[in-house]
């Protein structure tokens, strides 16, 4: 009876055993490792970035985290390879967590270059004259602080957990990265002077008094010399396509203004028309579609100010080195402002997030503060400007005032369109385009302006159903075929296009691209796209109420176009 008990103790272990390897697999999460599975079915877990994670399939919904153990040779906008990784490994150093700033600790204040006073001036040339003669390997280096720019637009690191590539630009990440980044490198140049107030400053090339290059970025360590210096003499073209068109600086103050007021408030009633498209974690949750204010000002003031010499516009005409040139932090410092106008235009209607998602919210950077410790930030840490202890002393918002008019009366331009669609039965018609490519290709080659007549699924929406959802142009599948840029400028029932701008209100947007091809890390080429909002437009344009309207893609500069197809427009709602 004895021996029959220790036979069923033994059978009871055994099964608790088997139990206990069985549960193995079902680890629990710590608010650190949150999001990942665990290892335990596989063997010894893989401590990455300080935590243990395992491969995920690319359908798993995560936040965007950063391989740090791993950083490789990536390329630079226009295909060449580039080595812009630490001389250290940033997976090998401790990370700590994000901590906000005391809330009793002075504010920061970020004022437009234009207005500040030759202490100022004196102050920051110094402190990055200080930064720039820091040791080589240190991580306040400048070198160093442009090239975390490098790293994180050339796709140095791959994601966590996905052989997909981390990179910033052309999603909604777009502009919380470069809060963080900015915000870092602030406190550093503080600290380096002891100055505990320092602030960054901002070029305000959203009003007339900022629209020229920054006289203090001329002198002393706030020089680059790759800059293109024939734009010192004009004022900057917030929409420039990399020719000159020679306007008065009277006529370009009046063409930026028209842009801005489209690009922050016609064109952006929606967040992810302002902000970019949502990137998720994977090769499969690729997406490139940037949104208004990265498209222009910031990717056309980036090419205004680099070398035209230089292959890809070095410094600032190439992400890869568009940090080296001093004057990328007020460019930047401007894209920033740029976000928080937009929410208070908005009421900050939506307080917290922009987007209610986890996956954005808990997407991280790291970067070095001023007492070079590696910090792990996310999305949510940086989503309130006033809780980082800055905020900007506004200019006032001229470009307010520039809501465009129709460069044709809208009646007249009606009467035309319709008498053009009555001539061309075609549901879609190509003019100057060839129909047979189309068929055999699946697409058309932008050499040359192209016209869609796109019907509209929903006319005459209420006031309530438009502020719900914004009705978008989409055009998808644009594929550059080599490495070139590529601009060009979208209208809506355009009667002339030769005659059009921002100033006028066919102006529905502008796909811009810095000689980029989006790659996987296998060099796999992607498409990428452009959402464009109208509903505003379609009622200036006293179209609302028709069953269709006739889109226009009119190629800008210089030959990239040629290189350039486009698969398909069609209309779509975004709420």
């Amino acid at each position: 009876m004895e021996g029959k008990q220790w036979m069923l103790l033994l059978l009871l272990v055994v099964l608790l055993v088997a139990v206990s390897m069985d549960l193995s697999g079902y680890q629990l999460q710590s608010p650190l490792t949150a999001g990942y599975r665990s290892k335990a079915q596989e063997g010894a877990a893989e401590k990455v970035n300080g935590r243990e994670v395992i491969k995920s399939s690319d359908s798993e919904r995560l936040p965007i985290v950063a391989n740090l153990s791993n950083c490789h040779a990536s390329l630079t906008d226009a295909g060449v390879p580039v080595y812009c990784c630490p001389i250290w490994k940033d997976g090998d150093q401790e990370l700590v967590d994000f901590q906000f700033p005391d809330p009793s600790s002075p504010m920061r204040i970020r004022r437009p270059i234009h207005k500040i006073d030759d202490e100022y001036r004196a102050k920051y040339a110094r402190a990055v004259e200080i930064m720039k003669n820091l040791p080589d390997d240190h991580p306040h280096n400048y070198r160093r602080q442009a090239n975390m720019h490098c790293l994180y637009c050339t796709g140095a690191y791959n994601q966590m957990s996905s052989e997909a590539l981390y990179k910033i630009h052309r999603t909604w990440l777009f502009f919380p990265w470069h809060r963080a980044f900015l915000y870092f490198h602030e406190r550093i140049l503080g600290k380096l002077i002891g100055d505990e107030n320092f602030s960054l400053i901002y070029w305000a090339w959203d009003h007339p008094d900022g629209m020229w290059f920054p006289e203090m970025f001329k002198n002393g360590s706030l020089i680059a010399m790759q800059r293109d210096p024939y734009h010192f003499q004009h004022a900057v073209d917030d929409n420039y396509a990399r020719v000159e068109r020679n306007l008065t600086d009277s006529e370009q103050i009046l063409d930026n203004l028209a842009l801005m007021y489209h690009q922050m408030v016609s064109g952006a009633k929606k967040s992810e028309l302002f902000m970019g498209c949502k990137l998720r974690h994977g090769v499969s949750g690729f997406c490139d579609i940037p949104g208004t204010i990265e498209a222009a000002p910031h990717n056309t003031v980036h090419s205004w100010v680099g070398n035209r010499n230089n292959p890809e516009r070095e410094y600032m005409g190439a992400f890869y080195s568009a940090a080296r040139d001093p004057v990328f932090f007020g460019h930047h410092s401007e894209i920033d402002r740029m976000w928080t106008v937009w929410r208070r235009m908005r009421g900050n209607k939506h307080p917290a997030t922009e987007f209610p998602d986890e996956d954005w919210l808990d997407t991280e950077f790291t970067f070095y503060d001023e007492n070079v410790r590696l910090v792990r930030i996310k999305v949510r840490d940086v989503l309130d400007h006033t809780k980082l202890r800055y905020k900007y002393q506004d200019v006032d918002f001229r470009w307010l005032n520039a809501r465009p008019k129709p460069s044709v009366a809208p009646h007249v331009a009606r009467s035309i369109l319709k008498k053009r669609h009555a001539e061309q039965q075609s549901l879609l018609r190509m003019p100057g385009s060839d129909q047979q490519q189309l068929e055999q290709q699946g697409n058309w080659t932008l050499d040359k302006p192209i016209t869609v007549r796109l019907e509209r699924p929903r006319v005459n929406r209420t006031k309530e159903e438009k502020e719900e959802e914004e009705e978008i142009i989409y055009i998808y599948g644009i594929n550059t075929k080599r490495s070139s840029f590529v601009k060009f400028d979208v209208f809506v029932n355009v009667v002339e296009e030769t005659v059009l701008s921002p100033r006028s209100r066919e102006f529905a947007g502008t796909f811009v691209d810095i000689q980029h091809v989006s790659r996987s890390k296998d060099g796999m080429k992607m498409k990428s796209g452009l959402k464009l909002g109208i509903s505003e437009l379609l009622e200036d344009l006293e179209a609302d109420g028709d069953d269709s309207i006739w889109v226009t893609l009119v190629p800008r500069g210089d030959a990239g176009s040629l290189n350039t197809t486009v698969e398909g427009l069609r209309i779509e709602y975004m709420r």
